[in-house]
């Protein structure tokens, strides 16, 4: 099952592909070049162009007087409401520490307190200290531009920019052996070519373009996830998409990428407020506006509910310092007419992380031979149902790691590809359909009703092909294939866990301590399949 596309004009080769240029792609490339190995980096933008860039909270890990591995592990697992696999937490966790003290040995540069440490600050659902920032609210873009740095230094590392990958190149026995892409004006390499690799590593990012309101930049359409849909991966935990509490709403939005309001401005003393100027989150969690993030987003969406309005507020303005702070949300919100340090601030939920993705084993393999995904695009299972709040860069740090060493410790051969027919193309028309759809009836809410009405709506945004590919075409192909898997995933989990919440199953049910797993075989038939967690 591959997306039609022209004809392949050009060819190169490497000893490994490395789709993505966030903290996830970046790590495995630096780690593949440490093992000599030369590493071809595909970025569907500018390099630097991804999600990491815009992560304004932080970095977790166990690195402050008193805490420890355990103590993490703990609050991780309690974010993740009994489906976190225990054993990628614990390397999660364990592994954490050193992978950011690698990180600052690579050059970047992290907040300090006054006695010269560095400063460690709490977000929703950590008992302790922990999180590391830059720039106050950039760490993102301090880790990009460190790792980046060293990229740039690495002539082992080829990058090719603005490519999208379309699919994997399999041998006739199904391993992957490279990618097809599409290079938008890159010379002797635009349009579609092959790359060839003795192994291909998925770190696309998030699938956040799903949604008509996401904190995701425009590149976050799930490529990845979508082209190991179809060569054969299985998918799991798709239907826990975490939904971030606190977006700056904006009466002019009409959909795409929205500013985000840290959970740390809330971790420095905001308060939630709704119409009335009540603050509600302190009746319905111990830790009040630093619940986890699913506890949060779903008192904000009854809150707007109950009053008809399309937000609640954040009053931050007894925030100490609040430009020099959090200088990127406050140049947001300035430019959005709202000065934060004198007014509250509007805020509703936006699509924000998928803690589902391509199902991998501790060392980042898939199900499908040569085929490995690391960071958002992948399923470690250490998130759970719910991702505990800036445990998505230390993912990256980690596993990226992992699955370098895996790769370098054992070598494989240069397949060669078999033809496969392609034919599979959707009508870039059905994007925006399909996202009001999906967060109408696939969103922070669902239930039986609102999810087979959404799937009557993809069904017939199905039936409007399309024989002329472009980079628009391959997009919205790729978000109906992780469209219809979410909503199979939420259809089927017959309760409410984590970010999943089902108002005709509103509670939890040991029934449902089990992930789901799907996948599309060669004639295009979905499967689904459990694994139970203990």
């Amino acid at each position: 099952m591959k997306l039609l596309t022209g004809k392949p004009g050009w060819t190169v080769q490497a000893d490994v592909i490395v789709i993505g240029s966030g903290v996830a792609g970046l790590t495995t490339a630096l780690n593949l070049r440490a093992s000599k190995l030369s590493v071809l980096l595909v970025t569907k933008a500018k390099i630097d162009e991804g999600s990491t860039k815009w992560a304004q909270g932080g970095i977790a890990a166990a690195l402050g007087p008193g805490d420890t591995p355990d103590q993490h592990k703990k609050d991780t697992l309690t974010a993740g409401a009994g489906l976190c696999d225990i054993a990628a937490v614990d390397v999660l966790v364990t592994e954490g520490p050193e992978a950011v003290r690698k990180l600052i040995a690579q050059g970047a540069v992290f907040d300090k307190s006054e006695t010269g440490e560095i400063a460690l600050t709490r977000e929703g659902g950590h008992l302790r200290n922990r999180i590391l920032h830059a720039g106050g609210d950039a760490t993102g873009a301090e880790v990009s531009r460190a790792l980046l740095a060293a990229v740039n230094d690495d002539e082992g590392i080829e990058v090719i920019e603005n490519a999208l990958a379309i699919d994997v190149l399999q041998s006739a026995a199904g391993a992957v052996c490279g990618v097809t892409l599409h290079v938008i004006n890159a010379g002797s390499r635009d349009g579609v070519g092959r790359a060839l690799a003795k192994a291909v590593v998925i770190a696309t990012g998030g699938l956040g373009q799903v949604y008509s309101q996401t904190t995701n930049p425009p590149v976050s359409t799930g490529d990845g996830v979508a082209l190991a849909l179809r060569a054969g991966a299985e998918v799991a935990d798709v239907e826990f998409i975490q939904f971030h509490p606190t977006v700056l709403w904006r009466e002019s939005a009409s959909g795409g990428q929205q500013p985000l309001i840290s959970e740390a401005v809330r971790g420095e003393g905001a308060l939630l407020l709704n119409d009335k100027g009540e603050r509600f989150m302190k009746e319905k969690h111990p830790l009040a506006e630093l619940a986890p993030r699913d506890i949060v987003a779903k008192e904000i969406f009854i809150q707007m509910k109950e009053s008809n309005s399309p937000h609640v507020w954040l009053d931050a303005t007894t925030v100490p310092d609040f430009e020099k702070r959090f200088p990127t949300i406050y140049a947001s919100c300035l430019e959005n007419g709202i000065d934060p340090k004198s007014q509250a601030i509007p805020v509703a939920p936006a699509s924000h992380y998928a803690s589902g993705g391509v199902r991998v084993d501790l060392n980042g393999q898939t199900t499908v031979p040569g085929l490995y995904a690391c960071g958002e695009t992948a399923c470690t299972g250490a998130h759970g149902a719910n991702r505990l709040a800036s445990n998505s860069l230390l993912e990256g740090l980690v596993f990226g790691a992992r699955i370098a060493a895996h790769i370098a410790a054992h070598p494989a051969p240069q397949l060669e590809p078999e033809d496969a027919p392609a034919h599979f193309l959707l009508n870039p028309a059905i994007q925006l359909p399909l996202q009001l759809a999906m967060s109408q009836g696939a969103g922070v809410m669902r239930s039986a009703a609102s999810l087979k009405e959404t799937l009557g709506i993809l069904e017939q945004l199905a039936t409007r092909t399309s024989t002329e590919p472009c980079i628009e075409a391959w997009e919205a192909t790729n978000l109906y294939l992780l469209a219809i898997a979410i909503i199979r995933g939420a259809a089927e989990r017959k309760e409410s866990r984590g970010s999943h919440w089902r108002s005709d199953f509103p509670e939890p049910s040991l029934d449902w301590q089990r992930r789901i797993i799907q996948r599309i075989d060669s004639d295009g038939v979905w499967h689904m399949r459990y694994e139970e967690v203990k």
